[in-house]
């Protein structure tokens, strides 16, 4: 079993690499990932959609379809809201970023369009004093397996 991380910042594959020197880590974009069509056996998405707004959900959830195998996983985690929350400040680094929150039914929705069947929805309250302010919401999915016309 061959694992390995995609950032789309050089930075975060960087610190990534430093802290799991035993995982391949690659630049890429999830919105084109370049990989092949079903060659993976699942996706673990931790708040990799909060860079997006809702309506570029589906070309990321249809790229995550098309790269992985029929009855491949997809764990999904995700800051649940409308909000769009700014950050001028990260770690005590300066930064200018936007985290977009999502209602988890209209998550749901966006996956089941791109041909992914949720099985498992549970969401929680955040620790306390360790993480933003948010409800979370994790989402296990599968992919369904398509049939030729």
């Amino acid at each position: 079993m061959q694992i390995f991380g995609i950032d789309l910042s050089s930075e975060m594959i960087r610190c990534a690499t430093g802290l799991n020197p035993g995982i391949e880590f690659r630049a890429g974009d999830i919105r084109a990932l370049d990989l092949p069509d079903a060659s993976l056996a699942g996706i673990v998405a931790f708040y990799s959609i909060v860079h997006f707004v809702p309506a570029e959900l589906e070309a990321v959830m249809r790229e995550w379809r098309r790269v992985l195998e029929p009855d491949g996983l997809l764990l999904l985690v995700f800051h649940i809201g409308e909000e769009t929350v700014h950050v001028d400040d990260l770690y005590g680094r300066p930064v200018c970023l936007d985290f977009h929150f999502h209602q988890p039914t209209e998550v749901e929705a966006i996956l089941r369009s791109a041909d992914l069947i949720v099985t498992e929805s549970t969401q929680r309250a955040p620790y306390e004093g360790a993480e933003y302010a948010s409800r979370r919401c994790y989402l296990l999915a599968t992919a369904g397996v398509t049939v030729a016309a």
